[in-house]
């Protein structure tokens, strides 16, 4: 063994030991703090004895914890992630138990609750004294990483890794393009500054704009999948199938991303050698983690879940982010008890299970996440995409601008700066692209402005009894769907299939942000504006004409598509353009294409309603509980961003450097609009990367997703 074997194995003995004095100190001092917890007979031991049995104790429940742990996770793969997340501090409380037990001196001792609080601390130590050796020893750490990688190749093909570039695609769930430069300014994002700053920045920041259906169901299957054709909102009604489409179900992710497949002959942006984390579809990878359109298969393969496992099969890990996600709930409660002091508006309930709900948003998805990331970067992965959805769930909850959420951003590019840090050690080079799906535009309820809902006020147009109390129509975010995915709750809504003895007659009303669909069940195609007229001829004018409606598209007999607005007005969606937008007047550029290119979709609904927007404020008015919200037109939510390295080509505009095709630059010195138009941007650069070209044929698992 040359000497720079024997000084790794040196460095690796010596933090070992040092992990263990620390365990044997922590159950040393927890001994004489806890009541129910000791080290010694009842006789009474010596000082040395008694940390001797400490030591023996510290470093037989170490060894268990390394070898019966990981043993004993994968036992409980059946069981839902957050009941195992539960399950490990009694797990380890276990584990310490025997390791008394099996004590040479069997002088240990101590009660199960006890052992429960013992085991949580010194896990917790443990991983903290070996994370801050890590950190102080560069070179040691750079080693760890470095066999990690080789470890992984050998269990792979046994392979050197390729010399090509690899790309990691990092989403962050709702953060607009606004947002993110103002957050560089008040230096809550230091990486991301350093990325974009100096003298010779690494990366550029592009904006794009999203489609009118602004939200991560439609944005992500456009930029994975190639095609969101026909998804208009977040939910909708399905006159043919006579079910409510949801985004972030997985029964409905399932069919969407089955849908895009189809429509684009290819598998996706991941079909070669991808990784899908915590997505709501896969992009054809054939690594998955937490990704919903695969949710709903059951049985040990089942790869959506594997995430959890993998992560929490380091007890460390495990009590780390357990210990994370009770602070996260407590931290909640303070901040919503003192908004609510303060009597800040606008405000919407954040009680009952919320606290829960962003915890694991902010907590629990953010680690697995991002260990699987580091995961994919260490085993040399072409294309890693991962959705990361912190900041939309307490945005939604909090406002875009809050306090709150600048603290989730913060949380965020310690994300960024530790993916960065992971993939200098990578067996390849990767180039790190950032994005986000969509922003979100500030803005208090609907139903806090008026005291009705949109169903309510549907309903008064139609001459239909309005109940005295209105009905808050729960947030559609996807934090909370992702929770009871994990749980293997049942996640389909009652609306959800319309049974013969439904009252069909009756319209259904959907919310998406505010973007407001109607439709009605009983007639089989989508109704025009004459039929509606017909049937309730003061509904349009009742909506159309409401202070919080902004405008509404409509089939009409003579004119195709109609858009509607106060006061009378009525414009053909074909006559509309940015020099004569009509009621799309405050909307911005593009508001007429993305109308007109939702008019076309099968599914559109019989009336889509788009909330009232103020420019001058960018604020919107949500038809769901949400005070940040997105789905609709109006202001940051549809304005994401591209954050890339410059060594890529120009997301819009000519490039001499490139001879790409004609087809690659439609559009040039535009700006990037659409979903579908990031895919080809992404696709791109894959192939910049000298990977394999992308996309692929779909295969077979892929097209019976």
């Amino acid at each position: 063994m040359d000497g720079g074997r024997w000084r790794r194995l040196a460095s690796a003995v010596g933090r070992s030991i040092t992990v263990w004095a620390a365990s044997t100190v922590t159950m040393l001092v927890l001994a004489g703090a806890l009541p129910d917890f000791r080290l010694q007979s009842a006789g009474g031991d010596s000082a040395t004895r008694i940390a001797v049995t400490a030591a023996a104790g510290a470093g037989v429940f170490g060894l268990l914890s390394s070898l019966v742990w990981p043993l004993l996770v994968r036992a409980l793969l059946l069981v839902p992630a957050l009941v195992l997340g539960l399950l490990v501090f009694f797990l380890n409380g276990s584990l310490l138990l025997i390791a008394l037990r099996l004590n040479p001196s069997g002088h240990g001792e101590a009660a199960p609750e006890t052992a429960v609080v013992v085991a949580a601390v010194m896990s917790a130590v443990a991983s903290a004294t070996g994370a801050a050796l890590a950190v102080r020893d560069d070179d040691a750490y750079r080693r760890r990483l470095y066999r990690l990688a080789d470890r992984r190749r050998r269990r792979a093909a046994g392979q050197p890794g390729p010399s090509t570039h690899g790309a990691v695609f990092l989403q962050l769930d709702g953060v607009g393009h606004d947002v993110l430069l103002e957050a560089i300014g008040k230096g809550l994002m230091p990486t991301a500054a350093r990325w974009l700053g100096g003298t010779r920045p690494t990366h550029r920041l592009t904006p794009w704009r999203t489609d009118w259906s602004s939200q991560t169901g439609a944005s992500q299957l456009g930029i994975l999948h190639g095609s969101n054709h026909d998804v208009p909102a977040f939910r909708w009604y399905e006159k043919d199938t006579e079910e409510v489409m949801v985004c972030n179900r997985p029964a409905g992710a399932a069919e969407l991303q089955r849908r895009a497949v189809e429509h684009t002959g290819d598998g996706g942006l991941l079909t070669a050698d991808g990784a899908s984390r915590g997505n709501l579809f896969s992009g054809g990878a054939d690594e998955l983690a937490l990704v919903l359109s695969v949710a709903a298969r059951r049985g040990r393969d089942n790869r959506s879940r594997a995430g959890y496992f993998a992560y929490f099969s380091d007890p460390a890990n495990a009590v780390r982010t357990a210990m994370s996600f009770v602070a996260e709930v407590f931290r909640e409660t303070g901040q919503s008890t003192w908004a609510r002091l303060k009597r800040r508006r606008p405000r919407v309930k954040r009680g009952g299970l919320y606290p829960f709900v962003r915890a694991f948003a902010t907590v629990v998805e953010r680690d697995v996440v991002v260990a699987a990331v580091i995961g994919d970067l260490l085993a040399g992965r072409n294309a890693v995409y991962a959705d990361l959805v912190a900041y939309d769930e307490v945005a939604h909850h909090s406002g875009p601008r809050s306090r709150d959420t600048e603290k989730i951003l913060q949380r965020l590019d310690r994300s960024l700066a530790l993916i960065e840090k992971v993939a200098e050690h990578a067996p390849r080079p990767y180039r790190i692209v950032v994005l986000s799906d969509h922003g979100q535009s500030p803005g208090e309820t609907f139903l806090a402005r008026y005291g009705l809902s949109l169903g309510n006020l549907v309903r008064a147009g139609c001459g239909l009894p309005v109940p005295r109390k209105a009905r808050r129509t729960h947030s559609g975010a996807e934090a909370r769907t992702a929770v009871r995915a994990a749980l293997r709750r049942p996640v389909e809504e009652r609306e959800e299939r319309l049974g013969p003895s439904g009252r069909r007659s009756e319209p259904l009303v959907l919310a998406s942000g505010n973007l407001g669909l109607v439709s009605f069940p009983d007639v089989p195609h989508r109704m025009s504006r004459e039929e509606i007229d017909r049937r309730h001829p003061a509904l349009l004018s009742t909506l159309a004409n409401h202070p919080g409606v902004g405008f509404l598209l409509v089939r009409s007999e003579e004119h195709g598509g109609l858009v509607l607005g106060a006061h009378g007005a009525e414009v053909p969606v074909d006559r509309l353009d940015d020099e004569h937008p009509g009621p799309l007047a405050d909307f911005g550029p593009g508001a007429a294409d993305a109308v007109r290119r939702t008019h076309s979709f099968p599914h559109t609904a019989d009336i889509m309603v788009n909330s009232w927007y103020d420019p001058a404020e960018g604020e919107v008015l949500a038809f769901e509980e949400q005070i940040g919200s997105h789905g609709g037109l109006g202001g940051a939510q549809g304005r994401p961003f591209l954050l890339s390295p410059v060594a890529l080509s120009t997301p819009v505009g000519p490039n001499t450097e490139l001879a790409l095709t004609e087809t690659e630059f439609v559009g040039a010195d535009t700006e990037l609009v659409g979903a579908e138009r990031v895919h080809d941007v992404l696709s791109r650069w894959l192939r910049e990367c000298d990977g394999p070209q992308v996309p692929l044929p779909a295969s077979p698992d892929e097209q019976a997703a």
